[in-house]
């Protein structure tokens, strides 16, 4: 069985972004090479990507315009990666999206990730938005959480936990920028 793993930045209390959505802390750390060829290893033990309705849009976009324009980018390897790999986007009132390359899926959001992670291929990835995780958390669909700890504190912001959960931690890697990647698996 295919597993789903999120993937997300996280400021050190615990925030995914700040209440109006701010991430500017996420890369005020500056690159890390090491950091960036994880993030591209996980992207590459996948063959899936799963993506909320409210971030779409400028999720694939983005990656396009890397994959297809930027070759000197740090992230053209990643860039490509996301935009070679299948992408379903969940929404409950948009039937397609425009100018993108996707799916979409309208129906029941646990019984559709349940039957993908009984397809064959490699693993399915996530990476936001906030609320499309939290619902996947909530439904209990998450098998691995990559967590990138970023060396800021916000004070208060939008977590991606709405119900207490126990994780294990099965590795932590420190990188030179500051960061730390934690994974954690269900305790």
């Amino acid at each position: 069985m295919r597993k789903l793993k999120v993937q997300m930045q996280m400021t050190l209390d615990g925030f995914a972004a700040g209440l109006n959505n701010e991430m500017d802390w996420v890369f005020a750390s500056g690159p890390d090479a090491a950091g960036i060829e994880k993030i591209t290893e996980l992207a590459a033990d996948s063959d899936t990507v799963l993506i909320g309705a409210g971030s779409a849009q400028e999720f694939v976009s983005h990656w396009q315009n890397v994959a297809d324009n930027q070759p000197e980018n740090p992230w053209h390897a990643f860039a490509k990666l996301m935009d070679d790999h299948r992408k379903i986007v969940f929404s409950r009132s948009n039937k397609s999206f425009d100018n993108i390359n996707v799916e979409v899926e309208n129906g029941d959001l646990a019984t559709a990730v349940q039957a993908l992670k009984q397809q064959n291929g490699k693993d399915i990835i996530v990476y936001g938005g906030i609320d499309f995780v939290s619902a996947l958390i909530s439904f209990n669909l998450v098998d691995e959480y990559y967590f990138f700890n970023c060396p800021a504190v916000i004070g208060e912001g939008r977590s991606i936990f709405k119900e207490k959960k126990l994780l294990k931690l099965e590795s932590s890697t420190a990188y030179k920028n500051g960061k730390v990647l934690n994974k954690y698996v269900q305790a």
